[in-house]
């Protein structure tokens, strides 16, 4: 009475088990149905350059090259528009799975500029008297930082680059630290090329951007950086200006 009946001929041994659950397998059914039947359309609008490959290749990097980072602002001011074209900018780059997991608050209020300043001194501070070991100080002791963050208050934008640890309806992301690595990377490079400076700030603990810009719970701050044009006597380090050359950095195999 015990012994288990054969299968019929041509039925699989698990095919009556995976009957016990018709909800979940048809479920499971209908998620691969969807991502084996993707569809795909021409890539619209592909740019061409004017110039060789080489040539394109060498006239952006002739413009990249002189990007640096400044503290030292104007307060001249940057149009809206400006900066809407350089947060679609970044927000043409690749992502995982396309979920696109970034969110870019841009600040113009005096007010909220202010508050921001304020806040993120005092975790400078803590940084520089408290948390920073020797070594950490020491290499940034040639580039001249110290708590000081004036620079928030003077530059006319400050882009505050949020992060997605899930979408809005609660839906998973995917790789959101690397996607939206690349596109703060893209925002600088449009911001370059639009004539503006920038400076990538990382205060540490960044909460505080949440509460002063009241975000939601699915998102993390990441990046903090001012937008302008570069203060008429405007100076720089001179240890930030050297860059590794080619063979430090490139491997071919």
């Amino acid at each position: 009475m015990n012994a288990k009946q054969p299968a019929k001929q041509g039925q699989h041994p698990l095919e009556k088990a995976s009957c016990r659950e018709p909800k979940r397998e048809d479920s499971r059914l209908r998620i691969l149905q969807a991502m084996t039947d993707p569809r795909f359309v021409p890539p619209p609008d592909v740019y061409i350059p004017d110039a060789s490959a080489e040539a394109a290749a060498r006239a952006f990097y002739e413009v990249m090259r002189r990007r640096r980072t400044i503290r030292e602002y104007s307060d001249r001011p940057v149009s809206r528009e400006t900066i809407e074209w350089i947060v679609r900018a970044a927000g043409s780059a690749p992502s995982g799975a396309n979920k696109q997991p970034w969110r870019f608050v841009c600040v113009q209020d005096t007010d909220t500029k202010r508050r921001i300043r304020k806040a993120a001194e005092e975790e400078e501070r803590a940084f520089y008297e408290q948390r920073a070991n020797d070594e950490w100080l020491a290499d940034l002791e040639p580039l001249g930082t110290d708590p000081d963050k004036s620079f928030l208050e003077v530059a006319p934008w400050l882009i505050v680059v949020f992060k997605l640890i899930r979408q809005e309806d609660g839906g998973q992301v995917y790789y959101p630290a690397e996607s939206v690595g690349l596109a703060s990377g893209m925002l600088l490079a449009a911001a370059h090329h639009a004539g503006l400076v920038t400076l990538t700030h990382t205060p540490s603990p960044m909460t505080f951007l949440s509460k002063v810009l009241d975000r939601p719970d699915n998102e993390r701050p990441f990046l903090l950086i001012p937008v302008g044009y570069p203060a008429d006597d405007c100076l720089v380090p001179q240890a930030a200006i050297t860059r590794k050359s080619l063979d430090e950095i490139m491997i071919v195999r």
